[in-house]
């Protein structure tokens, strides 16, 4: 019996979860703070859990697997930014593997393989049909996405930079519980992703009220901070240049630490909620806001 207890006690307790978490400096050219275990206080589903590992993600040699996943449904006044995506790309590090995929028909279309050859990636670039109906929801592209991540490496960052207005199409209105919504979000946090979004309106279609607008941006939002990212938009309206944008996520890249953790488990993985504090001041900070947990060896899978 006290085996049986023991072996009990020993199942309730090995579930793992990992976090990509964001930590830069307030200021360009900053110094990085140094960070430690005791920096941080991390609750799991409101109750205190300890870090077990914190690693920097700093190195120019972490390697990072990123997906630029454009709307297809996009107006093709989005080749006005072809020049600053096309800069972004050229300008991204030996250890960002990229590719460039297009959101169509509930699937993520990608034009190749992750490489850091940048010319090849840039070849499969192009301007989005741009017609109604092309897609409708991009949040189905997103769980299509992680279920078919092209790769199975385990030891990479994996991002995914979303540009799209969010709207969906099958439930126009805004819905936090919008089902589509958080089957996304589960799926990207299962998958490990962290997501943002460059908000860019699509062409005939109902997105071109107010509400919609504000509607499909609450939805990006809810996405990118479940899993750690970030959503930049400009308004209502399309923005200037995307080049602040792709600034920022080099930055950021470039300021990444993975938590890992364990907390008591029973049953299966699941997703729980997660709050960050960082005590240095003088720092932005970004965590998810919902993490996967697994059974110790399933939590990289």
């Amino acid at each position: 019996m006290l085996l049986s207890a023991s072996a009990f006690a020993q199942g309730e307790k090995d579930g793992q979860g990992q976090a990509v978490v964001t930590i830069m400096p307030k200021h360009d050219g900053d110094q990085a703070p140094n960070l430690s275990t005791q920096d941080l206080t991390i609750k799991v589903n409101g109750k205190d859990t300890k870090v077990t590992n914190l690693e920097s993600l700093r190195s120019a040699t972490d390697p990072i697997e990123l997906v630029v996943l454009i709307d297809s449904s996009a107006r093709t006044s989005l080749g006005r930014q072809f020049e600053d995506i096309e800069q972004f790309v050229n300008t991204l590090p030996p250890n960002v593997r990229v590719t460039i995929g297009y959101m169509m028909n509930g699937n993520s279309n990608l034009t190749g393989p992750f490489t850091a050859d940048h010319a090849a990636v840039l070849r499969g670039l192009h301007l989005p049909i741009g017609g109604a109906g092309v897609d409708g929801s991009p949040y189905f592209c997103l769980s299509d996405l992680a279920k078919r991540w092209p790769s199975r490496e385990t030891n990479v960052r994996r991002e995914v930079v979303m540009v799209t207005d969010g709207v969906d199409e099958y439930e126009r209105r805004y819905d936090p519980e919008d089902p589509y919504v958080q089957a996304a979000i589960n799926d990207a946090l299962r998958a490990h992703l962290v997501v943002y979004s460059i908000y860019w309106t699509n062409r005939g279609r109902f997105d071109r009220s107010m509400y919609a607008n504000n509607a499909g941006q609450n939805l990006l939002l809810a996405v990118t901070q479940a899993t750690g990212g970030k959503s930049f938009w400009e308004g209502m309206g399309n923005p200037v240049s995307f080049q602040p944008y792709f600034e920022e996520l080099t930055r950021r890249f470039k300021n990444q630490y993975e938590l890992s953790f364990a907390v008591p488990m029973n049953g299966k993985p699941q997703i729980e909620q997660f709050k960050l504090k960082f005590k240095a001041p003088g720092s932005e900070v970004d965590s998810p806001e919902q993490v996967f947990v697994a059974r110790q060896g399933l939590a990289q899978d």
